[in-house]
């Protein structure tokens, strides 16, 4: 994939993508079918259509709810509570919860371990979700002792943290993981034409109803009135998104952003602002765009070619677009 760049001083990627519903057919929005809930610690919004029937979009988000209790780490009693309520020892876990694990575990091998789902007690310390924490030298050193994802140990549906007080989130790759098993759900229910938006996370089924692909807006999170950086064309494909400037807080005027690099123990800094994968499977684009944020540019680009049918929009800091020749095939 050749690398492209386009030179462009002031945008930078948002942190978020969107559905451009406007350009659908009249006719279509007549059988249509939408839902919006405060799910996973973000927006959640799913819509079918050439449907109004309420069941499959209800049952997909009991499929949220049935996922997310075995993956949210804050969740008592999931499996990645019960996980690290028991480190140092191997716990049963269920299918999905193995599934997703080896994956992540895969993905910290790609990343030269920049992926670290173990970096939990990092997120806790910085607490960004919350206002934000500035953490001494010594609280970093403190929790970067028990963050090592090469100690996940994983044996079918059994999994262990080999550490006491080691903690795994699934937080860089759930939403992608969920949002694959509720497009999986979907289609056995018959729906051909649908987005699922897991705030940052969009995935489709197939097209729009006449049969041409969907239109997703990249925002350009500097733009007070919401201007877009780039629209991309897609059918049936994850379009996932990341950046610096998505959860922040400040501290003595200086940005310290929720990307946290697991060698380091602070906000990542490297070059990349933003980054957007398209990928078939939303999982795969989720980790790959915290990859690539904490890689860096060149790294994340070598990382996105390595992996088959993933193609990457990059946002440095500098303000510089660079692009798999794949995706700028679907920039509009």
């Amino acid at each position: 994939m050749k690398k492209l760049l386009i030179n462009k001083k002031t945008a930078v990627l948002a942190a978020a993508v969107f559905f451009l519903i406007s350009s659908l057919a009249g006719c279509a929005r007549n059988r249509t079918i939408s839902k919006t809930a405060l799910k996973l610690d973000t927006v959640v919004t799913i819509t079918i259509y050439g449907s109004s029937d309420p069941a499959p979009i209800d049952s997909a988000f009991d499929e949220i709810d049935r996922l997310a209790a075995l993956l949210d780490v804050n969740d008592k009693g999931s499996d990645l509570y019960r996980l690290a309520e028991n480190a140092g020892k191997w716990v049963e876990v269920a299918d999905e919860t193995a599934e997703v694990l080896a994956l992540a575990q895969r993905y910290y091998e790609l990343s030269g371990g920049y992926f670290d789902i173990t970096a939990a007690p990092l997120v806790e310390l910085w607490n960004v979700n919350n206002g934000g924490y500035f953490p001494t030298d010594e609280e970093i050193k403190a929790a970067l002792a028990i963050v090592d994802g090469a100690a996940l140990l994983l044996d079918g549906n059994m999994a262990c943290l080999e550490r006491e007080g080691m903690k795994a989130d699934l937080g860089g790759i759930a939403k992608g993981y969920i949002a694959d098993k509720v497009k999986t759900h979907l289609i056995s229910l018959g729906i051909d034409s649908a987005v699922i938006d897991l705030g940052g996370n969009v995935l489709l089924i197939g097209g729009k109803p006449d049969g041409s692909a969907f239109n997703i807006g990249i925002k350009d999170p500097l733009s007070e009135s919401g201007e877009l950086l780039k629209t991309v064309r897609s059918s049936g494909e994850s379009l996932v998104t990341s950046g610096i400037y998505e959860r922040y807080f400040e501290h003595e005027g200086k940005r310290y952003h929720h990307i946290l690099d697991p060698f380091t123990g602070a906000p990542s800094e490297s070059d990349v602002a933003g980054v957007t994968i398209i990928s078939t499977d939303s999982v795969h684009g989720d980790a790959l765009s915290t990859s690539c944020l904490l890689l860096g540019r060149e790294a994340g680009m070598e990382l996105v070619e390595s992996i088959d049918g993933a193609e990457a929009l990059f946002v440095t800091r500098d303000g510089n677009l660079y692009m798999t020749s794949g995706m700028a095939e679907r920039i509009k």
